[in-house]
């Protein structure tokens, strides 16, 4: 087999570049972690450079021609090849609890969907880097402040250090995109146990942004029961005004006299 079909149902698009491929497997850190997971490498354009470093290299694909694609031209990788859907599929049936970290060229239409995995099994993935929809990317690493920050950035940065580190033309793939892409890294934070409710934080941040334009007070009427809350300024401003740490202050808040 010389070479592999992109699906589009799987969103694929096959990096072609190989310094780029080199500078993204380059972004992993290697601290924390002996192994490391790529999702969706399709051909290896970015495996043959994580197959260089000195930790073991695993990869799950849902594609079953890619699977057979790198059976046979990385002998490295045998036994290490997860032919599954990462969002379905139990990590611990392989690495049981062991750190591992994440990297790859994620597909568009699932990216948030693996970082919302990650988030949940951020005690064992102390790092995350890899390539998005640039606009995906910026959102994730985005301060207080800006149009483009929401949930997305708020429940990542509340447990990762999130870092846009460069972007990628849309030329370098086949099939090219439409759009460009960005890569950038996750790095678990040293305390990454939140001093608050964590069911309540997430509801609280995911209410605010769904009615972003609203402010505080109306977005969470439901949740402010006291006269202490109805008080407060801090309902006065508007979700995006508010960086990760007001936000857990807001959830100890709403713990304490509201809900």
């Amino acid at each position: 087999m010389m070479t592999v079909r992109a699906k589009k149902h799987l969103g694929q698009h096959f990096l072609t570049d190989e310094n780029i491929a080199k500078r993204i497997a380059d972004t992993l850190t290697l601290n924390g972690y002996k192994k490391v997971l790529e999702i969706g490498p399709g051909m290896g354009v970015l495996t043959k450079y994580l197959l260089e470093k000195p930790i073991e290299t695993f990869v799950i694909e849902i594609d079953t021609e890619s699977v057979e694609y790198l059976e046979a031209h990385y002998l490295k990788l045998r036994g290490n090849i997860i032919s599954k859907d990462f969002l379905k599929y139990n990590l611990n049936e392989v690495f049981n609890g062991e750190p591992i970290a994440i990297i790859g060229n994620f597909p568009y239409n699932i990216s948030s969907q693996i970082v919302f995995k990650t988030l949940e099994m951020r005690d064992q993935i102390p790092e995350f880097s890899g390539m998005f929809q640039k606009e995906v990317a910026e959102r994730i690493c985005e301060k207080e402040g800006s149009k483009t920050y929401g949930i997305l950035s708020v429940l990542t940065q509340a447990f990762y250090n999130a870092e846009y580190l460069f972007t990628v033309s849309e030329h370098v793939f086949n099939p090219p995109p439409k759009v460009k892409s960005g890569v950038m890294r996750l790095i678990r934070k040293e305390n990454y146990e939140l001093p608050c409710d964590e069911k309540l934080f997430f509801s609280v941040v995911k209410q605010a942004f769904n009615q972003r334009r609203k402010t505080l007070r109306n977005s969470l009427k439901s949740f402010i029961n006291s006269d202490i809350l109805k008080e407060d300024s801090i309902f006065d401003l508007r979700p995006e005004q508010l960086s990760v740490e007001r936000f857990i202050e807001l959830t100890q808040k709403i713990a304490a006299h509201g809900v």
